[in-house]
């Protein structure tokens, strides 16, 4: 249940802290007062939206904060142990803080979450039962859901079942599907795996087997530089341009000196230089014919390992990766090829499971729809008792039970092959018809009501908010919904937002909203109301616009005595 409500700068609340009870509380107040905020910032609290325009004008950001006493809950404490939130298992605060800069801040315990965990453990928590929430009866697939939380054990079991076999099916389902696709299109697939296989088989590539290839290409290259260099300097030396090379030229240089050298004794000294270059010439050209025997160079060699590297870029342009991951995925078409040759006893065997599967789900959805059936008409007898108490005695409801239009099986749901929806005929001789689309405000308040009532025993949260669920509602009807205000809060904390004088009269505690004016701006206040107060307050909810006077106040004195009467008679 929940403790207290501390609210700051939000709308026209400047801070204020409402301290709550057991029980049925009620908060009251003129048109306009601020009651619609206490219940926004409920609603915050518990995940719902968080809108810069309700910071208080002027202010940087506003913020809630509730404490809760969660000793009773096993749930919330077992999930606070899951998201290994310290906590002595007692009391529980919730934090939420939003500001105009569009940050938002939530905090447990002290601890900063996400909204999603709040959004998980607000459920637990409390129930904010809002005008709103009229949008619940026009749509037919919360009538399913709700209709299912009212369900005994064994029904949540049949649930449960149908649920599991259905995400067993919808599993098989897919990867069946995904079989018999690929059994449609099988000879094609393997016809083109098979000669992209032959392909790679006889390209025959090998681990790492590009980058040495690189390597040794490179080693090559430069080899090649290195030999053709070597063999232009022997040829130059050698050869050259004339027959005998640069070799032969000195030599013959030698012997024209030798031959001046007769007349000229200077030429003698050059031809022996001459010589000496001779047979340096003669010397180089040995070892860089030694070196040219040396270089390893292999043309033949390199023209292979170039052609090698075109075949493997081929691939990698072909198959869009480089040569390691080609050879991957040559072992993944492998075994894909041999997946393929054995499909079709792999399909065999999945149609068997496929059918077996369906058929379990089928048999769970069957049961499923029996148990609803059975507990759709305890459901309308129930409601009809409560609308009977809530002044629509002649209304007449059901819940039907739509067949597939299709007139096919319907695909697997995790909640089985059922489309209801709710019926209601208000008027004695007329068809039932969608609720959603005949019944009035006040018939959906009383409606909405009946539902809460019938909910209040299936539900393990402790504090139940109900925000002027009473709409439209007034005379002996506001009295029944008074007592049964009064029945809910015996097993729930109840806070209602209410304009009865009936309910606020039925309340163990009543609080007053309302607003003044100080320093210039309007203020929201909530005041625990003495009782003296209740009685003032209940009196101004009976007079109206006719202001207080002694006979209401007489009156409104009246009936809180006869409520707690009443509330003593109540079990």
């Amino acid at each position: 249940m929940i403790q207290s409500l501390s609210i700051r700068n939000i709308a026209l609340i400047e801070q204020l802290t409402i301290t709550f009870h057991s029980g049925l509380q009620v908060l009251s107040g003129e048109t306009g007062a601020g009651k619609s905020i206490v219940v926004d910032a409920v609603n915050l609290i518990l995940g719902g939206r968080a809108d810069r325009s309700m910071i208080r004008s002027g202010c940087e950001k506003a913020s809630v904060e509730a404490v809760f006493d969660i000793s009773e809950s096993s749930a919330v404490n077992e999930l606070l142990r899951r998201e290994e939130i310290d906590s002595d298992g007692n009391m529980l605060s919730v934090y939420r803080e939003i500001s105009s800069s569009g940050k938002n801040i939530c905090r447990i315990c002290g601890i900063i979450m996400p909204l999603n965990f709040l959004k998980e453990l607000s459920p637990l928590l409390m129930n904010l039962h809002g005008q709103s929430e009229h949008q619940f009866l026009a749509d037919p697939q919360s009538h399913m859901k709700y209709l299912d939380q009212l369900g005994d054990q064994d029904h949540q079991e049949l649930l449960n079942i149908t649920r599991e076999s259905c995400i067993r099916f919808i599993s098989n389902h897919r990867s069946y599907s995904k079989l018999v696709r690929q059994n449609e299109e099988k000879d094609f697939r393997m016809e083109k795996i098979r000669k992209e296989l032959e392909e790679l088989h006889q390209a025959g590539l090998q681990p790492g087997e590009e980058e040495l290839l690189r390597k040794e290409l490179m080693q090559m290259q430069k080899g090649s530089k290195i030999s053709a260099g070597l063999k232009n300097a022997y040829h130059c030396i050698i050869s050259g341009d004339n027959e005998g090379g640069s070799l032969q030229t000195v030599k013959e240089a030698a012997n024209q000196l030798k031959a001046v050298s007769l007349q000229d004794e200077q030429a003698e000294e050059m031809a022996g230089t001459c010589e000496n270059i001779y047979f340096e010439l003669e010397e180089l050209a040995y070892q860089i014919n030694r070196q040219i025997e040396k270089n390893d160079f292999d043309p033949v060699r390199m023209e292979q390992v170039e052609n090698r590297l075109d075949q493997i870029h081929r691939l990698e342009k072909k198959f869009g990766s480089n040569a390691d991951e080609i050879i991957q995925k040559e072992k993944e078409m492998e075994t894909e090829y041999a997946e393929l040759c054995g499909l079709d006893d792999v399909l065999k065997k999945m149609s068997t499971e496929h059918k077996t599967l369906l058929s379990a789900y089928r048999t769970a959805a069957r049961n499923l729809t029996e148990s609803r059936k059975k507990l759709a008409d305890e459901f309308a007898g129930k409601m009809m008792n409560e609308l009977r108490d809530l002044g629509m005695e002649r209304t007449l409801f059901s819940v039907q039970f739509y067949e597939n239009e299709t007139g096919k099986p319907k695909m697997p749901t995790e909640t089985g092959d059922d489309q209801i929806e709710f019926m209601i005929s208000p008027n004695p001789g007329e068809p039932l018809m969608p609720l959603a689309k005949i019944a009035s405000g006040g018939e959906l308040s009383r409606l909405m009501l009946a539902m809460k009532t019938l909910e209040a025993g299936h539900t393990g949260v402790d504090c139940m908010v109900f925000d002027e669920i009473d709409t439209g509602i007034s005379g002996k009807a506001a009295q029944t919904v008074a007592e049964k205000m009064i029945l809910i809060s015996r097993s729930h904390q109840v806070i209602c937002v209410s304009h009865l004088p009936q309910l606020a009269a039925a309340g163990d505690w009543q609080y007053l909203v309302s607003k003044h004016v100080a320093e210039g701006r309007t203020v929201t206040e909530v005041k625990e109301l003495s009782e003296e107060g209740r009685i003032a307050e209940i009196a101004r909810m009976i007079s109206g616009a006719g202001g207080i006077n002694r006979e209401a106040s007489d009156y409104a004195g009246q009936m809180l005595k006869s409520a707690w009467i009443r509330k003593q008679e109540i079990v």
